[in-house]
């Protein structure tokens, strides 16, 4: 396919979406696929056949339309209106055009003027409720693959890396690393092959943004990807997928050969010089493999364990060669950001924070469910007028980001603008994307003690002061909560923190103390009453 053959593609397309009276579009992401989104697509599709509209209207699926607490979600693109809590039962009224019959609707219809839609702004999740992430074609008819074939017909490799720099774009991984510096690392290298890696190894408790992505929009990853692989020379991908995202892997092989059959990928892309394949790899589920070198080890079919850095992956990483790793987030603004300018993606955000954030709101939350908000916003409004607060009126007590790297932001700083600086200064860090709210009943050393559980289980091993620390630190909180502590279990929890800080390999080891630091800072009078001698009892010993 030449770039002129995929603009007609597009126009095509969206012609034939112009002529059908009707799209139904069921959100088909896994939240939605587990409470019975597949069985209303089903019954929506019977209905239009029953009624002999195949001309006219047409179910798909799509990815994930935010709201996941009212799900299955359906929309219709006739008049736009959203509706939730929807099943089987509610496809003849979906289908049918006598409003008598469509009023039954009202009661599920959402109103999509609450703040939960409308302070968001969508980048990587424009095409969520709108895109079938199964047809290729819908992918083209929103302007799918125009950055990838613009960016070889107009732009050279340095281009590409000054408009990714001229963007601001940074990880969206957790470090929040300058892209195009790391971009620019690979493509100076002279060694070949190069290879761009995906890290799509999602591993935080309650985080699901980067599979919500893959499942919904995968060709938006891809072209990103090839994109990265036109910038810095490389002509081989990899996308590293943990094994428990079935319907995510499902989606990408079938987007990768829908590509391939295309000319989209492989060799001679946009009928140009540049080749560029993608394959798949597949996690097991360990969350030190979200390490790059971990990763990197887990792909050549070694045990996943990270190793000392330097040399770091531009230089030295898949067998020995250089290598450019982003996470799905990161490659899925590429596209976005070529088609509308880097300096269209730094207006939005907010200081050396540019563009949009996807977090997964979990927990003490009413909307639990995906969004994407601009770089910048204040806590406080993502939580209570995005998320609808914390619902039974039990009252916000705490907000952890980050995951298990991450910390535990107390009420007195709900105004903090959500950007790395600003949540960093307050001991907590960006992560990935997993926001999990707290309520005033929750206990902040088990939320601790929770989160070092989980970097004690994942713990690789490799190195004793993450091995062993983790352990210590575990029984620690596991003995102050079960009433057994001593006062100075405190003081050894925090000494404890030192050593896996400093001492600690990997990333893993060293942020696995966060989640304790900032219990400890901001609740210590919980840890405190907990480890208080007590009163002996009436007519004991003394």
């Amino acid at each position: 396919m030449t770039l002129d053959e995929l603009i007609e593609r597009q126009e095509s397309e969206r012609e034939r979406q112009r002529k059908l009276k009707r799209r139904i579009l069921c959100c088909t992401a896994a939240g939605c696929m587990s409470c019975g989104a597949e069985s209303v697509r089903k019954a929506v599709a019977a209905e239009i056949q029953a009624e002999g509209k195949e001309a006219e209207m047409e179910v798909c699926g799509t990815g994930c339309m935010g709201l996941c607490s009212r799900g299955p979600l359906v929309r219709t693109s006739d008049d736009g209106a959203l509706y939730g809590n929807v099943d089987a039962e509610d496809a003849a009224a979906l289908v049918s055009e006598a409003p008598a019959a469509y009023a039954r609707l009202g009661v599920k219809r959402i109103d999509t003027s609450a703040p939960f839609f409308t302070k968001q702004k969508k980048i990587v999740l424009a095409h969520s409720g709108e895109v079938d992430p199964e047809r290729l074609n819908d992918y083209i008819a929103a302007g799918g693959y125009q950055a990838l074939g613009r960016a070889l017909a107009e732009m050279t490799p340095e281009e590409v890396i000054a408009e990714i720099r001229k963007s601001g774009l940074r990880g969206r991984g957790g470090a929040g690393y300058p892209t195009a510096l790391k971009w620019e690392l690979v493509a100076k290298q002279s060694a070949t092959p190069k290879y761009v890696v995906c890290n799509a190894d999602e591993g935080d408790p309650g985080a699901f943004m980067d599979r919500s992505i893959l499942e919904g929009d995968p060709h938006l990853v891809l072209e990103g990807m090839a994109i990265a692989g036109y910038a810095v020379g490389a002509q081989q991908g990899y996308i590293y997928v943990r094994g428990e995202y079935a319907l995510a892997i499902q989606r990408l092989q079938a987007a990768i050969r829908q590509a391939e059959r295309e000319r989209l990928l492989g060799s001679r892309v946009f009928d140009e010089s540049f080749q560029f394949r993608i394959d798949l790899r597949i996690g097991a589920g360990a969350f030190v493999c979200g390490e790059e070198t971990a990763l990197i080890a887990s792909i050549e079919g070694r045990r996943g364990q990270p190793r000392q850095r330097p040399p770091y992956p531009p230089e030295s990483g898949l067998w020995g060669q250089p290598t450019l790793i982003n996470n799905v987030e990161t490659f899925a603004n590429v596209a976005p950001i070529l088609l509308n300018g880097g300096e269209w993606f730094a207006s939005i955000g907010s200081g050396a924070s540019k563009g949009t954030k996807v977090f997964a709101l979990a927990g003490k939350i009413a909307n639990t469910g995906l969004i994407e908000v601009p770089m910048g916003i204040p806590l406080r409004e993502i939580i209570f007028d995005i998320g609808g607060g914390v619902p039974g009126g039990g009252g916000f007590k705490a907000a952890q980001t980050g995951g298990p790297s991450g910390g535990c932001i107390p009420a007195e700083y709900l105004d903090t603008p959500v950007d790395y600086e600003s949540l960093a200064a307050i001991g907590s860090i960006m992560g990935s994307g997993g926001l999990i709210v707290m309520d005033q009943a929750s206990s902040m050393v088990d939320v601790a003690r929770f989160f070092m559980e989980f970097c004690m289980d994942e713990s690789c091993g490799k190195c004793i002061p993450c091995r062993a620390g983790t352990v210590q630190m575990h029984d620690i909180l596991t003995r102050i909560l079960q009433g057994e502590g001593a006062p100075d279990d405190i003081e050894m929890l925090e000494r404890l923190c030192v050593v896996l800080r400093e001492t600690s390999l990997c990333g893993l080891g060293q942020t696995a103390p966060n989640p304790v630091l900032s219990t400890l800072k901001y609740f210590r009078h919980e840890y405190e009453q907990l480890v208080q001698p007590k009163p002996a009892a009436a007519g004991g010993e003394s």
